[in-house]
């Protein structure tokens, strides 16, 4: 595939190019533009036609961009990271922060701690619009379908810039109603269990149960952490589910010290290419900040 005459690439060439390298399909690519895949496709091939060289390998799963169209969606996502930097520096001189940030996160930590730090960021920045996901992935976050990504991980991926704002700890809970007080390993291998089923299977509350009482095959399995919890306060079970989320639970009891095993670390994460934005600074600084105080640690910890 050669180009016989010079190909001047627009800046409607590499929307399209970084559009299907963020999708992967035809069809996700054309959903974010907001044109069809027929679309997509022809503009592919006529930018291809145009550079003389393959863009993206084509099969059954879907797009994956060559060197070359990685590389060009590299200076086209510098060109929306100036774009919307320009964006923010018109905003930021009427003196206030404005624009839209998504968040991602998952179920648990977006009720029990998101939440509740989002609380006084409408009255700090009347002018910025927040989206929320769940999700418990950061490919979201790497293909810049979201802007920040608060996330219990002990080693945040290489590619993104984050804080760490505290530990996350776990511990086995039950229903008050059940009676039980002790969580020794005999007492609760005779328990029902609730657990995270096979797509959280190496969720630190799965491991833990696995090592320590490898006995218990749990009654019920729900992909939902969340979903753990509320089954356990209607009394179908023990569990684990970290313990920020039992504070100020008075149908949970706390069976045993919090499973030092089982600890994660919670950090707020973002894309190089957005962080320095500032309505995605403001937002990432906030939740650094407040979330930090939730966990008891100090910002930047």
């Amino acid at each position: 595939m050669r180009a016989k005459t010079q190909y001047e690439l627009t800046s409607t060439d590499t929307q399209t190019i970084l559009a299907l390298v963020r999708a992967g399909t035809l069809a996700e690519a054309a959903q974010r533009l907001g044109i069809d895949a027929s679309t997509i496709f022809r503009s592919v091939q006529r930018i291809e036609r145009g550079v003389g060289q393959r863009l993206f390998e084509r099969s059954r799963a879907g797009y994956r961009p060559t060197p070359l169209g990685l590389q060009l969606a590299r200076h086209a996502e510098r060109i929306e990271s100036e774009l919307a930097a320009a964006r923010s520096t018109v905003q930021t001189s009427s003196d206030h922060i404005a624009g839209a940030v998504h968040i991602t996160t998952t179920d648990t930590v977006l009720y029990g701690l998101v939440l509740p730090a989002l609380r006084d960021l409408a009255a700090l920045h009347p002018a910025l619009a927040v989206e929320l996901s769940t999700t418990n992935s950061v490919a979201s976050l790497t293909k810049r379908d979201a802007d920040i990504a608060v996330r219990a991980t002990r080693q945040p991926p290489d590619h993104l810039v984050g804080r760490h704002v505290g530990p996350l700890q776990i511990a086995v809970f039950a229903a008050k109603t059940r009676g039980l007080r002790v969580g020794d390993p005999e007492t609760l291998a005779r328990c029902d269990w609730v657990a995270p089923d096979g797509s959280l299977g190496n969720h630190p509350s799965v491991m833990w149960r696995k090592r320590h009482v490898p006995t218990v095959q749990p009654r019920y399995r729900t992909n939902s952490v969340m979903a753990v919890m509320e089954m356990m306060a209607r009394d179908f079970g023990v569990g684990i589910f970290p313990v920020f989320l039992a504070r100020g639970r008075e149908d949970l009891v706390q069976l045993t010290p919090p499973l030092d095993e089982g600890e994660s670390q919670l950090w707020v994460l973002a894309h190089p290419e957005s962080r320095h934005l500032p309505h995605v600074s403001a937002v990432f600084a906030h939740l650094a900040t407040r979330l930090a105080i939730e966990l008891g640690a100090p910002a930047g910890a």
